[in-house]
């Protein structure tokens, strides 16, 4: 399996994407799309049209990782396109979008500290 670390970036693609795309076409995304290295260890995912699919592409060293995940119920809390192709988020917001929580009502306190890893 493969574990996220304190250096690890997770990057949402903001527009939605053809599911049935695989290594090599998530690969492109990232590369192309995002601008990003898919071999950099970071973590990325991406959504379909309707929000009801969730798929994650992921290098863990020795290999790309794609997981995949289907509501059967509901849709993500995905962000709205606005301009930009991608947004990053916390290991803890990870955690709740896939659990079906909404990140626009959730927000850290306005005193919190967190270290920001150095790239």
């Amino acid at each position: 399996m493969f574990g996220l670390g304190p250096a690890t970036k997770i990057y949402l693609g903001v527009e939605a994407v053809d599911m049935r795309k695989g290594f090599e076409g998530l690969h492109g995304l990232v590369r192309d799309h995002l601008g990003q290295d898919p071999l950099s260890g970071h973590l990325y995912l991406f959504t379909n049209r309707t929000r009801t699919r969730l798929k994650a592409l992921v290098w863990d060293g020795s290999g790309l990782w794609v997981c995949a995940k289907r509501l059967e119920r509901g849709r993500f809390g995905w962000p709205e396109p606005t301009g930009t192709r991608s947004v990053t988020m916390k290991p803890e917001e990870l955690a709740m979008l896939v659990s079906g929580m909404d990140l626009t009502r959730a927000r850290p306190k306005a005193n919190w500290y967190r270290r920001e890893p150095v790239a």
